[in-house]
């Protein structure tokens, strides 16, 4: 039987949770010869809401925006570099918009069998489950989703790669 994950994307958002997914995503496209993206959402919606209820003038949604395209290379080259210190190439791929239909988006054109994505922060009302966009994008792909938790746990399987 050939391997059933072919792709694997990764979803990386700057937190520490999602650079933990990503050394597990390394691990496993590692041991499974699968292909892996690194996917980094740039939130422009988080932007244009800012702006709407008057917190941003214009000048700093833009600064703002561009602040956020900066972490989104630094985030994904830092990825990069983890996957090449294990022998593996990834592709890098970023997009803007609204987080989980980006995320939807990325999956179904890039026909991926595999999100992974980090530890969902702690739900603290019925609300900001609704509004948690990365797991809004969870519950919608096509694809299965593997969450990543344990940190220590990661990191040792990830150093132990050869």
């Amino acid at each position: 039987m050939s391997n059933p994950i072919k792709k694997i994307m990764v979803y990386i958002d700057g937190t520490e949770q999602s650079v933990t997914a990503a050394q597990y995503a390394i691990c496993l496209a590692s041991s499974s010869g699968a292909e892996l993206i690194a996917h980094y959402v740039i939130n422009t919606r988080a932007a244009e809401d800012l702006l709407k209820a008057r917190i941003f003038l214009k000048d700093e949604q833009v600064e703002y925006e561009h602040d956020m395209e900066a972490d989104a290379e630094r985030y994904l080259n830092y990825v990069n570099e983890l996957a090449m210190k294990k022998g593996l190439s990834i592709i890098k791929k970023r997009s803007k918009g609204n987080v989980h239909k980006e995320i939807v988006d990325a999956v179904n054109e890039d026909e991926i069998d595999l999100l992974v994505i980090g530890e969902l922060s702690r739900i603290r009302s019925r609300r900001d489950e609704l509004y948690d966009e990365t797991e809004r994008a969870m519950r919608t792909v096509p694809c299965s989703v593997l969450v990543v938790k344990d940190e220590e746990r990661v990191w040792e399987m990830y150093e132990s790669l050869t």
